[in-house]
């Protein structure tokens, strides 16, 4: 569960990063100063709770490994690699997912502006 969590504010903490730094990318020359400061503050903010989490994914990864010493002891070696397995797989399925579920909003986005504008 702790390994959900954390991926998941992984990916959307990276996401809000790329978002505010196209965001900034954008901004013309004549844009007024205080909305680039309160995009510069944004990206500050967001960079570092995505250190915070980046923390948090190794606490989480010592504590995986911990578990799987202690799984290890228990298990065949048959089980012991679908454990492995499913440890390692469960993380990068919950990012293909959420990546699913951008690509999918974005989607639904495009075709709502499609409709409106026709």
């Amino acid at each position: 569960g702790d390994l959900d969590k954390v991926v998941n504010l992984l990916l959307s903490l990276s996401g809000r990063l790329a978002r505010v730094e196209t965001a900034l990318d954008s901004l013309g020359p004549h844009a007024p100063a205080e909305d680039k400061v309160a995009l510069q503050e944004k990206q500050r903010l967001l960079a570092a709770q995505l250190e915070d989490a980046k923390e948090l994914k190794e606490h989480v990864g010592r504590r995986e490994e911990a578990v799987g010493a202690m799984v290890a002891r228990y298990l065949p070696a048959e089980h012991l690699q679908d454990y492995q397995h499913f440890v390692k797989m469960k993380s990068a399925l919950i990012a293909e997912q959420r990546e699913l579920e951008e690509k999918i909003k974005l989607g639904q986005e495009q075709l709502r502006c499609l409709r409106e504008s026709l």
